[in-house]
């Protein structure tokens, strides 16, 4: 009963030794965590083009229940900028942004992610996002950090603009650059300096006041809340809202409900490609992230119980009025060096951003958009990675190509044409890969058992016997090519008697590659040529006897390479 409830509330499981002292030091982090995040929560709900106040509904519900439901113990649940953005360009087509229409539409997608999640976990199809291959989401990441920076601009120089992709959003901003707002550009600069300062050198300010390292640890990434609190303050005492800086102003009581007159099922028909798509995305964030941390703490991460901590998640965001949340790596980051110890820092940090919405609300009212807009752009920036073009383009040129063309759809067509493209071009590629396996010629290392390529060693070979070694499943794609290859081979050397298939690559055999299997059987039987098998291994073999193969063979199967050679040359 106990194993079944922690498999359904992973959260039985830790809570069972959770005592007074975890609970306090989790108290602690928690209110470190709480006011770091509440900057990044607020800038991430301007990324989807709803009032900055959903960045903190969206940290809340979705928190508590991915503590309760979820495996991770280190990851920490709630918006994240690229299915912020992604949320915004799936919106955009079918109302405008700030309207109720739009905020409907936010709440409806995030309900239809987090349902998506859970029949993925029902389903058992988590590994679907294994279609996401490391060239595209690295192409896609890149891409769509770059264009969240770009998009970022029109707040940082107080102008209006419009787009998604690069032409019209660099359209957009060149036909509005002399409207530049002065203030809100000095603001920006200044804010941006200050924070790629305190980035650099506030934790070794903090070292040289003779702060513990403790201390240093919890707060040398407060450099942002210092910039939040000072730029809100400046732009308070100085009244800069009234001279073109545009600022968060008075904050929504309530959260936002979902108008059900708005509602259709053509909406949701047309919705839905992008809630699998940032469903997917964000799963995949969120698991890669879970994993890393757990490796490190040596705990267990299991992806379906993540795909019902997610799908719940989301679900509570759309209840609370917010959007799509997962797992963050920059939020996890911090969550871990605020000193997290278990799951109860989302419940907690939960409570202390409830407070927060309560009784500080009226704090950010003249919190400047263009402070958020340079959080964003600066964390953005760090996604941008020329490193991995370089480091796959010497690895694999094909896959570098791959995440250059995912790069280059997702800025010109968008995240979502982007990242189905890339999805494409991977199956095609593993399609191409696969349909041309590595076929080789082997021979035996002289004095050994061991059976190598011809081309790369110097083997002993028989002029009567031929083995061939294939390194990739048999089944469709490469089933013909196999074919013709063993007949090319066999055509060439017209003292060959004995074929030898050696198998110990192949791990598959689909109902295609066991007709071309019967065919070179025949064809070698026309030639005067046995066809052998050696190394199958058992689940090939099991097969293989439900079918007439082994009745037509008119070689023998060998349990290894070595004694079917020695077999074959006695004879």
């Amino acid at each position: 009963m106990t194993s079944k409830l922690a498999k359904y509330l992973p959260a039985s499981e830790w809570l069972k030794t959770y005592n007074t002292t975890s609970f306090k030091n989790d108290t602690v982090a928690s209110l470190i965590f709480t006011i770091m995040v509440i900057p990044q929560s607020l800038a991430y709900a301007m990324l989807v083009g709803l009032p900055a106040i959903t960045g903190l509904y969206a940290s809340i519900l979705p928190s508590i229940l991915y503590s309760l439901f979820g495996t991770s113990r280190s990851l920490a649940v709630g918006p994240v900028a690229l299915t912020s953005v992604m949320t915004a360009s799936a919106i955009l087509p079918f109302a405008t942004a700030g309207s109720e229409h739009y905020v409907t539409i936010a709440i409806l997608l995030t309900f239809m992610s987090g349902v998506f999640l859970l029949v993925l976990s029902l389903l058992k199809l988590g590994f679907l996002t294994n279609l996401l291959s490391h060239p595209v989401i690295s192409g896609f990441i890149s891409a769509s950090a770059l264009l969240i920076v770009i998009g970022q601009i029109k707040y940082l120089l107080g102008i209006e603009s419009t787009g998604n992709t690069l032409l019209p959003l660099v359209h957009s901003l060149y036909d509005h650059v002399a409207e530049v707002n002065i203030p809100t550009l000095i603001l920006s600069a200044t804010a941006i300096t200050a924070l790629l300062i305190m980035r650099r050198y506030f934790a070794l300010f903090l070292e040289k006041c003779g702060c513990s390292e403790q201390y240093v640890q919890l707060f040398g990434k407060s450099g942002p809340v210092l910039v939040v609190i000072l730029t809100t303050f400046t732009v308070a005492w100085l009244s800069l809202d009234k001279v073109g800086v545009s600022i968060i102003g008075a904050v929504p009581s309530t959260p936002f409900g979902l108008n059900f007159q708005q509602l259709n099922w053509q909406l949701i028909k047309e919705l839905l490609p992008s809630a699998v798509l940032i469903s997917i995305v964000g799963f995949i964030g969120s698991v890669s992230v879970a994993q890393s941390f757990a490796a490190k703490r040596r705990q267990d991460i299991d992806p379906n119980q993540e795909l019902v901590g997610l799908g719940l998640a989301n679900i509570g965001s759309a209840a609370c009025g917010a959007f799509p949340v997962t797992g963050g790596f920059s939020r996890t980051v911090l969550n871990v060096d605020c000193g997290s110890t278990s799951p109860m820092t989302g419940i907690i940090s939960a409570l202390f951003i409830l407070l927060t919405l309560l009784f500080l609300t009226p704090l950010f009212y003249y919190l400047p958009k263009a402070i958020l807009a340079a959080i964003i752009s600066l964390s953005m920036l760090q996604l941008v990675s020329v490193a991995d073009l370089k480091d796959l383009w010497r690895f694999s040129k094909k896959e570098a190509s791959l995440l250059v063309i995912t790069f280059s759809v997702v800025m010109v067509e968008g995240m979502e044409t982007g990242l189905i493209v890339g999805v494409v071009l991977s199956i095609l590629f593993f399609l191409w890969h696969t349909s041309h396996p590595h076929i080789a010629i082997v021979g035996r290392l002289p004095g050994t058992e061991h059976y190598r390529n011809v081309q790369r060693f110097a083997v002993e070979t028989h002029p009567t016997i031929l083995t061939v070694r294939i390194d990739e499943n048999l089944f469709f794609a490469n089933a013909r090519v196999f074919e013709e290859r063993l007949q090319y081979l066999v055509s060439q050397n017209r003292e060959i008697k004995h074929l030898v298939l050696m198998c110990t690559a192949i791990n598959m055999i689909d109902a295609s590659a066991l007709q071309s299997l019967e065919k070179i059987v025949d064809r070698l039987k026309d030639s005067g040529v046995k066809l052998h098998l050696s190394e199958v291994k058992g689940p090939i073999m099991d097969r293989l006897k439900d079918s007439t193969l082994i009745e037509r063979l008119n070689g023998k199967i060998f349990i290894s390479q070595h004694e079917a050679i020695k077999e074959l040359e006695d004879k």
